[in-house]
């Protein structure tokens, strides 16, 4: 099998960074390369609504198998982040403006896929007041009015150096999921996320619980970036106690070079236990595969979490 390489993946300007040697990936991270006449059509729609994707930008090793079934994770706010983590694959530097259409075309794009289930991301936009917190929510409003039968998770920036109210405005155009990544343990954000702060994070996520309790909150981790098992479990404690329902685990893998060093491949083994563990600690979802990322199979994810959440109200 070869390696799947994404067309149109971009790569940031981080030559500042000394070369990591990219280790060989083992077989349970090796995927093909995308040639279905489902991948063509998905690609087709994206490029005819002028849309950016997550799963393009960020080189996601899952995007031949998703968008084989249509499933595209929407990026909004253009394809160059404000912030520079180690991690990530997409373009640092200046944005451009926003677009005043974009939230209509990601709309028009959903219903012509007939998504029952859709993932709205952005990069981070530190240069706008709001950190882009009203686009977001006007493109949710946009899909309810064209593709009111599909359900909405937004994977979110952490608007670290807005005004609060930036976050109630998402919260306020009710989607169906927040999702707001930690990616990984407090001890290694000074070097993987510089620009974030964990606590921040933590905080905004239970702030979701306050602002609206309907809304299932979600949060994802890599791991094999140099973390220890016990600071995963931690991690995994502090998500319950802001009350996150979703967790995401999944498999750091180094987009080029100047990126941050894959520490070790993570075997499926000790993903199953983590799966376990997380669950024992009383998350409603888990997904922890060496392959997991935020948007994969996060349609059928989310029906289980609706089902496992009135499961629970049932046994109250």
């Amino acid at each position: 099998m070869r390696d799947l390489k994404i067309p149109g993946q971009r790569h940031p300007e981080k030559a500042h960074r000394p070369d990591n040697a990219q280790p060989k990936k083992p077989d349970w991270i090796r995927v093909k390369a995308p040639t279905s006449q489902g991948y063509k059509d998905t690609r087709n729609i994206i490029r005819e609504h002028k849309l950016v994707t997550v799963c393009e930008e960020a080189g996601c090793p899952n995007a031949g198998e998703c968008w084989s079934q249509g499933h595209a994770t929407m990026m909004i706010m253009g394809e160059i982040c404000t912030r520079g983590c180690t991690f990530c694959n997409i373009a640092t530097g200046k944005p451009q403006t926003l677009d005043a259409f974009e939230p209509g075309r990601v709309a028009d794009a959903v219903a012509k896929l007939g998504l029952n289930h859709v993932v709205v991301t952005s990069v981070d936009r530190d240069d706008l007041d709001d950190g882009g917190a009203e686009h977001f929510a006007q493109t949710i409003r946009a899909i309810r009015h064209r593709a009111p039968g599909t359900t909405i998770e937004v994977l979110t920036p952490d608007f670290l150096k807005c005004d609060p109210s930036a976050l109630e405005t998402v919260v306020a155009a009710r989607p169906d999921v927040f999702n707001h990544n930690l990616e990984t343990v407090p001890g290694l954000y000074p070097e993987v996320r510089p620009g974030a702060r964990y606590f921040h994070s933590l905080r905004l996520l239970q702030r979701v619980k306050e602002l609206d309790p309907s809304v299932f909150t979600k949060s994802g981790i890599m791991v094999g970036l140099g973390e220890g098992r016990q600071a995963v479990l931690q991690v995994m404690d502090d998500m319950r106690a802001a009350d996150v329902d979703f967790l995401t685990i999944g498999q750091y893998l180094q987009p080029t070079p100047k990126h941050h060093a894959v520490d070790r491949f993570v075997h499926p083994d000790e993903f199953a236990a983590y799966e376990k563990a997380a669950f024992g600690k009383g998350f409603l979802m888990v997904s922890a595969t060496p392959l997991t990322r935020s948007s994969y199979h996060a349609g059928d994810d989310f029906a289980r979490l609706r089902d496992a959440r009135q499961a629970r109200l049932g046994r109250a």
